[in-house]
């Protein structure tokens, strides 16, 4: 029997950061409720703001003597109208609407407004749907001219400055990286990001241009592809291609949503979660998870069976948006969302995998890994499975199992000890190798998990190692050690 009281959660927390966490007290309030991973949101505020916010991170998380990393969210084409002179309009259904490219950024009106997306005439038709300010206004397209898209308003309401636009079904053509974007990234490399988020990707060579982009400073940066285009999931195998060009994606139900429309949204959740861990790669799971509590203590029944059901299909996190970068409750909410997670987490489904049991391996860690995660999962007596690793790429796969046991990830640096806080059900731990045998190196790994409360006497622990410390895919010994006095 292991020594801690409380159980581990597996689902991991991703939440951003903004003017709530700024508030005095709150960011250390919110790791200690939970915080896995910090989302730097560069689509607000500005790039001195995501450095102070990411140093007084690191500050709380050394001193609570935690783990936390960082992810920044590059803002991609977002892709919206202009300003009104007003402030905001009023659409009514079956009134005439014009979005003009040649206008006045600030002087929209009832009839018309600006947009800053120039190329809107030339990917749109008659006949086209677009959505506005998340879907909740609906036109479509008339007749399109050189600078004008000439509609007709089929869902009306409240319009106010610089709302978003989608086509439904996709194919506005705007590059995935913008000037700002490229700006914002090598601010994230030089403030020590761990994760970068590609917004709006089409396709694999999205992904592979930020990798150039990142270069040799970026190497240790994972990329996280945010699927939010309706093109990124009509193809299953540009969908594939996009998830192997990442070391994470992220189901972005937001923008993607709309594109797709809400009935198509559910199945691709659940395509896209199984599909990522299939392919060895992390997946968040984000949008409007806990939106109530952006005003509101306490989340709907709604709310808690999505964060459940996202669980259940086995994503590694549940991010918060405006819930704690704007919210009035932010450390209630990552409170809440820690214990949704715990309580999906207890059901068997949670615990119980038969990944991959009819499909071969492509690399010695790999079936080391899952091997481990097999033999854990139906051996009596089994208290944690603990990989050594440089990368973090050990635990990842093993995490690909679903169980109901710590994977502990002895990083030998903090870069991957960091990594790993974005992976499922894997504690990160550091255990700096030195200059040691492999066999003493075993017996270290057992001593620092019975330290942590992790494994006992008379448990049993897995380990993982490889005869090459500190190389990447040196993985290749597996071992079943009897924890001791």
């Amino acid at each position: 029997m292991t020594t801690s009281k409380h159980p581990i959660r597996r689902t991991k927390i991703v939440a951003t950061l903004g003017p709530a966490s700024d508030q005095p007290g709150v960011l250390e309030a919110m790791i200690k409720a939970g915080v896995d991973v910090v989302r730097l949101n560069f689509s607000h505020g500005t790039q001195e703001d995501h450095s102070r916010r990411l140093a007084e991170v690191r500050a709380v998380a050394d001193r609570l003597g935690r783990t936390v990393a960082a992810l920044g969210d590059l803002q991609g084409p977002k892709i919206r109208i202009a300003r009104f002179a007003e402030g905001a309009v009023t659409l009514k259904k079956g009134q005439p609407f014009v979005i003009d490219m040649a206008m006045d950024s600030n002087v929209g009106n009832s009839e018309r407004v600006g947009c800053d997306y120039k190329s809107l005439a030339e990917d749109v038709s008659a006949g086209d749907r677009l959505l506005l300010d998340d879907g909740r206004l609906v036109l479509t397209v008339d007749a399109v001219t050189d600078s004008e898209v000439r509609t007709t308003v089929v869902e009306g309401g409240k319009l106010s400055n610089n709302k978003g636009i989608n086509k439904q079904g996709g194919g506005l053509s705007a590059a995935a990286l913008t000037d700002k974007d490229r700006d914002d990234l090598k601010a994230a490399v030089a403030m020590g990001v761990d994760y970068l988020a590609v917004s709006f990707p089409r396709s694999a060579d999205d992904m592979r241009e930020a990798r150039e982009l990142l270069g040799e400073a970026g190497r240790n940066i994972g990329l996280v592809a945010k699927v939010e285009r309706a093109e990124a999931v009509a193809d299953d195998q540009v969908l594939d291609d996009i998830i192997r060009a990442s070391e994470a994606v992220m189901v972005a139900r937001g923008d993607l949503g709309v594109e797709i429309g809400d009935a198509q949204l559910i199945g691709v959740q659940k395509r896209m979660i199984t599909r990522a861990r299939q392919l060895n790669r992390a997946v968040i799971t984000a949008t409007q998870m806990l939106e109530t509590m952006i005003s509101a203590p306490l989340p709907t029944r709604a709310e808690v069976f999505d964060v459940a059901n996202a669980v259940l299909d086995g994503t590694d996190a549940v991010m918060l948006s405006a819930e704690t970068a704007a919210g009035d409750y932010p450390v209630e909410a990552v409170q809440a969302m820690n214990r949704l997670c715990l309580g999906a987490e207890r059901e068997k489904s949670a615990q119980e995998s038969g990944h991959r049991m009819r499909q071969g391996f492509a690399r010695p860690d790999e079936a080391i890994a899952l091997s481990a995660m097999y033999a854990a999962n139906h051996l009596k007596g089994v208290a944690a499975i603990a990989c050594m690793t440089a990368t973090g790429r050990t635990p990842l796969i093993a995490s690909r199992i679903r169980s109901g046991l710590p994977i502990v990830g002895l990083a030998h640096n903090t870069l991957a000890q960091r990594r790993m806080a974005l992976f499922r059900g894997v504690v990160s731990v550091l255990f700096e190798p030195g200059d040691v045998p492999v066999e003493e190196l075993a017996t270290r790994a057992v001593e620092l998990l019975k330290s942590k409360g992790i494994a006992a006497q008379g448990d049993q622990v897995i380990l993982t190692y490889g005869d090459r410390v500190n190389v990447d895919g040196s993985t290749n010994t597996m071992k079943i050690v009897e924890v001791g006095a």
